[in-house]
């Protein structure tokens, strides 16, 4: 028997996620998107796997790109996780004006200054997962290894871990 998408999203619903900004530079423009489906995937050589929307533009971008940086979001970075996560949103540098970051070494993709920790990637492989693609990336560099509380996703809110919602996305 088929298992229902509604119950199956509720079930998941009940699992804690941390929460990254990818963002992709291209020749026109920033892109950046919020995910909660990212995974370590091996320490050597470092390796990553984020989920994507298969028929979204970060994909699409990055699968033309071939480079990216995770930022992963601080409990104080819930505006930010918010801002990324709504469609139809403008370029990610004017979404960033008055958030500090720099580009990273490999990718030229934004770095947020004020992240947990940033990783500087180069896609390997995307793979196609039912209505998403796994990004396996390449771990390049770690341009910001920070400290502090991380984001996390728990039952449709960003709360800090400590049972704290911080705001609906």
């Amino acid at each position: 028997m088929p298992v229902d998408a509604t119950e199956y999203t509720a079930a998941l619903r009940h699992y804690a996620a941390g929460v990254v900004l990818m963002t992709v530079q291209d020749d026109i423009d920033d892109v950046g998107t919020t995910v909660t489906s990212v995974m370590s995937v091996s320490a050597d050589p470092p390796l990553i796997a984020v989920g994507l929307a298969a028929e979204g533009y970060p994909a699409e971008v990055l699968e033309t790109v071939g480079t990216c940086a995770i930022n992963v979001l601080t409990s104080g970075q819930a505006i930010l996780a918010s801002r990324f996560s709504s469609a139809g949103r403008p370029s990610a540098r004017h979404l960033l004006e008055s958030v500090p970051w720099h580009r990273a070494p490999h990718s030229g993709a934004i770095v947020l200054d004020g992240a947990l920790t940033a990783l500087d990637c180069r896609l390997d492989s995307l793979v196609p997962a039912g209505s998403h693609v796994l990004a396996l990336l390449s771990v390049e560099a770690v341009p910001v290894l920070g400290d502090g509380d991380p984001l996390l996703r728990l039952r449709g809110r960003w709360t800090d871990g400590g049972g704290h919602v911080l705001r609906r996305p």
